[in-house]
């Protein structure tokens, strides 16, 4: 089912078909979490597992019993206001090779970098192919989305509770035009952000 909409009458239901009979094979988890820090900067946490439900070995390494973690991966980022990387930590707690210790190595080289435009770019040219870890990219990359889900509601939050003034919206949000409901010219748009709505172009007869 997907979500509901933010009023208290409004709920779309859309479910999944019924499988056919099937039994679990593999159970990937990943979780992102935002944080607001006491001294004015956001973490962006996001963890990956992978689990068996069966016994599994890869030739001439060690044997992964079920239900145990392949992959236990965690990385934290650290962003100010503008989304600008302070600081990034990574763990390996589980992993399938011992060489895998070493993808970590080159994750520094993403501090000062922007999470916005680009930002898939940004992580290839830094920690790209063999000088990363491909689930590591794969964290790295949706990072973003969960980083703008916590920090302008975040922002608005920090500001209703000091009794700030919100500043005023002279750009429209990046997210704008980027998915369906968002369409500039979509029913959302003119209830969220009606400066910003854009009718449909009527089409001349004839046309």
């Amino acid at each position: 089912m997907i979500g509901r909409l933010n009023t208290s009458t409004t709920r779309i239901p859309l479910a999944l078909p019924p499988p056919s009979p099937r039994k679990l094979s593999h159970t990937r988890t990943v979780v992102y979490q935002g944080f607001d820090r006491e001294d004015g900067l956001w973490d962006i946490e996001a963890q990956l597992t992978d689990v068996k439900t069966f016994d599994f070995e890869v030739s001439n390494e060690r044997p992964f019993p079920a239900n145990e973690p392949i992959h236990n991966l965690k990385i934290r980022v650290t962003l100010d206001n503008k989304m600008v990387i302070q600081d990034i930590a990574t763990s390996m707690d589980d992993i399938p090779h011992p060489e895998c210790v070493g993808a970590p190595h080159g994750m520094h080289k993403l501090i000062g970098c922007t999470m916005g435009p680009g930002w898939r770019k940004v992580i290839n040219q830094h920690v790209g192919g063999t000088e990363g870890c491909t689930h590591l990219r794969e964290m790295l990359f949706n990072m973003a989305t969960a980083a703008y889900q916590t920090l302008p509601a975040g922002q608005w939050q920090r500001r209703e509770l000091a009794g700030q003034p919100h500043p005023e919206m002279t750009q429209a949000p990046y997210f704008l035009g980027q998915c369906h409901s968002w369409a500039y010219d979509s029913p959302t748009v003119q209830r969220a952000y009606p400066m910003f709505f854009k009718p449909k172009a009527t089409e001349t007869p004839g046309n």
